[in-house]
């Protein structure tokens, strides 16, 4: 991702979530060396951004902190195909771990990634906004998945 793609991918957000991340959020992450990625045609022009994620690499864990499918291109296998690549990531950087947050109410996600092997490892409390207007907020679970790492066969 970079910023002539902030455009595209903030009318994905908006599009998204009741709550989007702003510009700034994504200029953000952008700046503090988060690996930010898009995934779209090799070959098609204009090449439209199918999904996007963010993440933020730490020492033993690879933490998801956003990932989004373009809404005209939901429920073709994109979410599975991105978090299939992010996982592959982790491996080849032998980061043993992925951690993420999901709203309880998002039945979809939680699906694709209880699918995948992902557990609930605990719960933040209010931690997404529900209602602005209310101050409601939302519990977030927490889910990881650990990773079988691959042998480094150039390792003494």
């Amino acid at each position: 991702m970079s910023d002539a793609d902030l455009d595209e991918v903030l009318l994905m957000e908006y599009a998204s979530h009741a709550h989007p991340w702003s510009r700034g959020n994504f200029l953000d992450s952008i700046a503090a060396g988060h690996w930010t990625y898009c995934m779209r045609e090799a070959n098609e022009e204009p090449k439209t951004i199918w999904a996007y994620c963010i993440l933020l690499p730490a020492v033993d864990d690879l933490h998801l902190l956003n990932i989004t499918v373009n809404p005209s291109m939901r429920r073709q296998g994109l979410a599975l195909r991105l978090m299939q690549a992010i996982e592959s990531i982790a491996q080849n950087l032998q980061i043993p771990r992925i951690l993420l947050e999901v709203r309880p109410s998002n039945f979809a996600a939680k699906a694709l990634y209880t699918k995948m092997g992902f557990t609930e490892l605990a719960t933040r409390k209010a931690y997404y906004p529900l209602e602005s207007s209310t101050g409601q907020r939302e519990d977030a679970l927490v889910m990881t998945k650990t990773l079988k790492q691959h042998a480094n066969l150039y390792e003494h």
